[in-house]
C-alpha cells in the first residue's frame, strides 16, 4: 500500500518535466525562427545571422534541456546501473559540447571575442560552461573509472551532486539574464512592443525555464533519487568486502 501511494509522485514530476521541456524547446525555436530579424547583427551578413540564431538554440536546447535530462536519467531509465551511468555521462557530454559550441558562436561575429565579453550574461556563461566541464571530468574520474575505491566515491558523491545542481541552476540563471538583456535591447533599440507577441514569447520562455529548473531540482533531491545515486557508488565495488 505504501509503495503504491508513493509511486505516482515521481511519475508526476517526470511528466511535468517533459511537458516543461517540450514547451521550452518550442518557445525557443519559435523565437529563433519566427523573429529572425531580432537576431540580425549590425553587419547584417547571413553568416552572422546564423551564428546569432544558433546561440540560443544550442544553449537552451542543447545545454540546459539535455543536461536536465541527464540529471533525471536515473529516475526513469530502466536497465542496469552501468547503463544508467553510461547514458548519464553521454548526455552530459552532449550538453557540454553544445554549451561550448553555443559560446563559440558568440565569438564569430565582427566584434570578436572581447567585443562579446562585457556583460554579466557573458561572464556567467563562461563560468558556467567551465564549471560544467570540471563537473563532467570529476564525474568521469570518480564514478566511471573502475579503479576508484568505494570510500572515495562516497566522499565525492555529495560534492558531485551539489556541483551538478549548482551548475544546472547557474545555467538557467545565465539564460534568464540573456533573455532579459536581449529583450531590453529589443524594446529600447528596435521598438519591440512590450506587450507584443515577441515579448510574450521571450517572457514565457523565461518562465518556462524557471519552472523546469525547479522541477528538475525537485526530482534530483527527492529521497528516491538520492537512494539511486547512492547505490551507483557501490557499483563495481568488491562484493567480498560488503556485509549487510
Amino acid at each position: 500500500m505504501g509503495n503504491s501511494s508513493a509511486a505516482p509522485a515521481p511519475f508526476l514530476v517526470l511528466l511535468l518535466a517533459r511537458i516543461c521541456g517540450v514547451t521550452v524547446a518550442m518557445l525557443v525555436l519559435s523565437w529563433a525562427l519566427a523573429f529572425k530579424s531580432s537576431f540580425l547583427p549590425r553587419s547584417s551578413s547571413r553568416e552572422d545571422l546564423i551564428y546569432s540564431v544558433l546561440h540560443p538554440l544550442f544553449m537552451v536546447i542543447g545545454f540546459i534541456l539535455i543536461s536536465g535530462e541527464a540529471i533525471l536519467v536515473h529516475s526513469w531509465l530502466p536497465g542496469s546501473r552501468n547503463m544508467k551511468k553510461s547514458v548519464h555521462l553521454w548526455l552530459q557530454g552532449v550538453a557540454l559540447g553544445s554549451g561550448v559550441f553555443g559560446i563559440w558562436t558568440r565569438f564569430q561575429g565582427q566584434d570578436g571575442v572581447l567585443g562579446n565579453f562585457y556583460s554579466l550574461h557573458s561572464w556567467m556563461g563562461l563560468i558556467c560552461v567551465s564549471l560544467f566541464g570540471v563537473q563532467w571530468l570529476m564525474g568521469f574520474l570518480s564514478f566511471w573509472h573502475r579503479g576508484e575505491a568505494r570510500s572515495i566515491r562516497m566522499k565525492v558523491l555529495p560534492w558531485h551532486i551539489f556541483l551538478g545542481l549548482y551548475t544546472y541552476g547557474l545555467a538557467v540563471a545565465t539564460a534568464e539574464t540573456g533573455l532579459l538583456e536581449k529583450l531590453t535591447f529589443l524594446q529600447t533599440m528596435k521598438n519591440v512592443d512590450k506587450r507584443g507577441s515577441e515579448s510574450m514569447v521571450v517572457n514565457s520562455l523565461g518562465l518556462g525555464l524557471a519552472l523546469l529548473s525547479g522541477i528538475v531540482i525537485l526530482a534530483a533531491v527527492s529521497p528516491k533519487y538520492q537512494s539511486l545515486q547512492t547505490k551507483l557508488v557501490y557499483s563495481h565495488s568488491e562484493p567480498k568486502n560488503l556485509t549487510s
